[in-house]
C-alpha cells in the first residue's frame, strides 16, 4: 500500500508512525511533515494541507491507495469528497459530515435530531441578540465561535462581563475571522471531560479506549484553551466496559441520523463529554483524531492501523478486528511560552534521543523544523512526550522522566497531566 498522510502536527506524526509498522505498507508521503515526521523515513512533500487540488494531483501521480487526512481543515473542505472523485480511498468523512466539527451550530443541529444528550444552546448571527442573551442567561456560560478557531473559539465565561468581552472578540474584533459570523451560546455543563472516539464506516461503530485530554495552558486547569497540553488512555472516568453503551448514547444515533439523510459518516467521530451529575453530555465534535489523545491511543493500539481505516472506507468494520494493550499510554506537550498567544519561534531542542532511548517511551513532533543538524521549534505545541507504563501512576513517571532528558529554551508544560485519574483510581481503592 502507498499512502498519503496530510498535516504537520503530533498527530500526523503518530498516524505516520504507526501506519510505517503495517506489513502492508510499502511507501508513506506525507504532506508538508515536520522535522520529526521526516526522521521516520517517509517522504515529504511540500503541500498545504488546504490545497485540495495539489493534494488531489499528487495522489493520483503517485498511484496512492489511501489518503489519511489529519487534521480538520482539509476534512472541511472537501478532500475526502475530491479523493473519491478521482478514484482515492479517503480516511474521513464528506465536506457534509464534516460540518460536525466545521460548524457548531450544524452539530447541535444534529444532536437535536439524534436525540444526543448536551448543553441547552442559542445560535446567534445578530451581535445584539447574543449580548441581550448572555445579558439574560448571565454567568458562568459557555461562547463559541461557530467555525473552526484551532481549538481557540471556546470560553468559558465565569462572569457576564467576561462572556460579553468574549462575544465582543469573536464577534466584533473577529480574532477568529469568519469562523466567528455566527456564535453559539450554551449553558456551562459541570463535570470531567472524557473525550470518546470511535472508528466508523457509515453504519457500524466501533469504540477506542478512553481517553482524557487537558486543554487549559496551566496546571489545575488555570489559563486560557489550547489545542491540549497532554492527554492519557484510558480515563479511569470512562472504564472500558461502558464504551459500548457510550457509542449507543452520543455515537451509534447520530450515525443513524446522517445514513438516513444520505450521508454516511466514515472515519473517526470524537465526541468530547462532560461527565455531569446528570450523565453524559456530549461538549462537541471532531471529525478527526484528537491531538494530542492521538498518540496515547495510537501508542496502545495493537492492530493494524491501514486494515482498520481501510475497514472504515470500504464498509467492513465489523469483520475487522481491533485489539489494544491493556498498558497506560501518557503524553506530555512540550509548548512554547506564550502559547496559545504570542510565542518565539526558532528555539533549539536537544535531548529527543536520550528520551526516545527511555523504554516505552515515543517523543512526537508537532511544530518542529529541521535546519542542519539542528532541530528547532516552529509553532506553540512543539512536542507530545508520550509513554507506557502498567498503570496510569507508571505512565506518568515514565513521561515525565522523558520530558526532563530535552531541553528547549523557553520551553514550557503543565506537570499534572494525569493527576486527575490518579484521584479519581485512589478514591475507588
Amino acid at each position: 500500500m502507498r499512502i498519503l498522510v496530510i498535516g504537520s502536527g503530533g498527530r500526523e506524526h503518530a498516524l505516520v508512525w504507526k501506519l510505517r509498522q503495517s506489513p502492508k505498507v510499502t511507501r508513506i508521503y506525507v504532506a508538508p511533515g515536520n522535522g520529526g515526521i521526516a526522521a521516520e523515513g517517509v517522504t515529504s512533500v511540500p503541500l498545504a494541507v488546504d490545497d485540495i487540488p495539489a493534494l488531489v494531483r499528487f495522489a493520483r501521480e503517485q498511484r496512492i491507495d489511501l489518503a489519511v487526512p489529519g487534521p480538520e481543515l482539509p476534512l472541511t473542505l472537501g478532500i475526502t469528497d475530491a479523493m473519491q472523485d478521482a478514484g482515492i480511498p479517503c480516511f474521513g468523512p464528506s465536506r457534509h459530515c464534516a460540518q460536525l466539527e466545521g460548524s457548531k451550530a450544524f452539530a447541535k443541529e444534529a444532536m437535536r435530531k439524534a436525540g444526543i444528550p448536551t448543553a441547552r444552546s442559542a445560535t446567534f448571527t445578530d451581535y445584539e441578540a447574543a449580548r441581550e442573551n448572555i445579558l439574560a442567561v448571565g454567568a458562568p456560560i459557555v461562547i463559541k465561535a461557530d467555525g473552526l478557531a484551532a481549538g481557540k473559539g471556546v470560553v468559558v465565561a465565569r462572569s457576564t462581563q467576561e462572556a460579553l468581552d468574549a462575544l465582543d472578540e469573536i464577534m466584533k474584533s473577529r480574532v477568529h475571522g469568519a469562523a466567528g459570523d455566527t456564535v453559539v451560546v450554551e449553558e456551562c455543563l459541570e463535570g470531567e471531560e472524557a473525550s470518546f472516539l470511535c472508528f466508523c464506516d457509515g453504519a457500524t461503530a466501533v469504540p477506542l479506549p478512553s481517553a482524557q485530554d487537558h486543554k487549559a495552558a496551566y496546571d489545575d486547569d488555570q489559563g486560557p484553551n489550547t489545542g491540549g497540553m497532554g492527554a492519557y488512555s484510558p480515563a479511569p472516568i470512562l472504564p472500558d466496559e461502558e464504551a459500548d453503551h457510550m457509542a449507543d448514547l452520543v455515537i451509534r444515533p447520530l450515525l443513524r441520523v446522517l445514513a438516513e439523510e444520505g450521508h454516511p459518516f466514515k472515519g473517526v467521530l470524537y465526541a468530547g463529554l462532560m461527565m455531569t451529575p446528570e450523565g453524559p453530555k456530549v461538549l462537541e465534535y471532531n471529525v478527526r483524531f484528537g491531538d494530542p489523545e492521538c498518540q496515547p491511543l495510537l501508542m496502545r493500539l495493537t492492530a493494524d492501523l491501514a486494515d482498520a481505516m481501510l475497514a472504515c472506507v470500504r464498509g467492513t468494520l465489523a469483520e475487522t478486528p481491533l485489539t489494544y494493550t491493556p498498558r497506560t499510554a501518557l503524553g506530555v506537550v512540550v509548548a512554547a511560552e506564550g502559547y496559545p498567544g504570542a510565542y518565539a519561534k526558532g528555539m533549539e531542542i536537544t535531548g529527543i534521543s536520550d528520551a526516545d532511548a527511555l523504554p516505552g517511551v515515543k517523543v512526537f513532533h508537532s511544530g518542529t523544523r529541521a535546519e542542519g543538524d539542528k532541530l528547532l521549534s516552529s509553532g506553540g505545541r512543539v512536542l507530545c512526550v508520550t509513554a507506557l507504563g502498567d498503570d496510569l501512576d507508571d505512565a506518568r513517571k515514565n513521561a515525565y522522566a522523558a520530558v526532563a532528558k530535552i531541553c528547549m529554551p523557553h520551553g514550557r508544560f503543565r506537570h499534572d497531566i494525569g493527576r486527575k485519574g490518579i484521584l479519581r483510581l485512589q478514591k475507588k481503592k
